[in-house]
């Protein structure tokens, strides 16, 4: 069973586990693996996010900056220039939650300020301490995530002991740093970081044993879609990823993930839907009695 988890969203106490919520990407970037460049210009960029939310998205991500391995930094400004006009836009067409993913102080409180609901910081608010203020003086939610490195140097020959319980340790260490400088822990999710500082045998591991990671009892997000761990897995390039997106995307949902952050809203929330009406009827099917046999004749 899928633990539940609480979540404080404006002000409202959410229970994440009755059914999975959906965190649709809106990449706003020249660089990002998959849609680079695709919704560049604000415009594009509110249309993709109003057509997740149309999807079933719950959450949109606006990011600025990828976190593709070997990327590189990019200044807040230009960040700011690229994610303010659509977070702005989104937030006057849509009721949905937004995320703001980013790691630098200025991109995040400009975001708050425009009407952003949560943090998503892929460096679990360690790359600008100054994050800790601004998340404990908000009421915004926060995304802690766990990543070997910097996105340049994530991808180095990564190396673990015990993946599953390395990161488990991290996220509980980090989530005990951020509710010391102020947070709420109902503000808290938390995200093994698949795809970030990993081999492909430990993204397999991680969300083969998401169930370990029940035990934190803060809501759970995965980000297994078009990963390069799936490439990797079956030899095709990010476009051609999407099978592999839901197989994973169904398989981190059974293992106890509450919120999947996904280009393909529709056609993962089609395959999680499917599946969790399977697991709702909670009992095996034995053998069809002859009559069924017949009848499907």
């Amino acid at each position: 069973m899928k633990r539940t988890a609480q979540l404080r969203l404006r002000g409202a106490i959410h229970h994440l586990g009755v059914r999975t919520w959906f965190m649709g990407v809106v990449n706003v970037t020249p660089d990002s693996f998959f849609d680079g460049g695709k919704f560049l210009e604000p415009g594009q960029a509110v249309e993709r996010g109003l057509e997740l939310a149309e999807q079933g998205a719950d959450i949109l991500d606006i990011g600025g900056e990828s976190s593709r391995p070997g990327s590189e930094p990019v200044p807040a400004e230009e960040e700011l220039r690229r994610v303010l006009p659509v977070l702005r836009g989104l937030r006057r067409q849509t009721g949905v939650f937004i995320s703001i993913d980013t790691t630098k102080r200025a991109v995040a409180e400009a975001a708050l300020d425009a009407g952003a609901d949560i943090i998503n910081d892929i460096s679990a608010l360690r790359f600008d301490p100054s994050l800790l203020a601004l998340a404990a003086s908000r009421s915004a939610a926060v995304v802690l995530m766990h990543m070997l490195g910097t996105p340049k140097t994530m991808q180095s020959a990564p190396a673990y002991g015990d993946v599953v319980a390395e990161v488990r340790e991290f996220l509980e260490e980090r989530e005990a740093a951020v509710m010391a400088a102020g947070v709420e822990r109902e503000r808290i999710i938390v995200d093994p970081g698949i795809g970030f500082g990993k081999r492909l045998s430990d993204n397999l591991s991680l969300i083969n044993n998401l169930s370990v990671f029940r035990d934190l009892g803060r809501p759970l997000l995965v980000g297994p879609s078009r990963k390069s761990f799936l490439g990797a897995l079956l030899d095709l390039p990010a476009e051609d990823r999407l099978e592999g997106t839901l197989a994973a995307s169904v398989l981190s949902v059974v293992r106890g993930a509450h919120i999947l952050r996904v280009h393909d809203v529709l056609a993962v929330s089609r395959a999680v839907r499917t599946a969790e009406a399977v697991l709702a009827e909670g009992r095996e099917a034995g053998p069809p009695d002859e009559s069924e046999v017949r009848h499907a004749g």
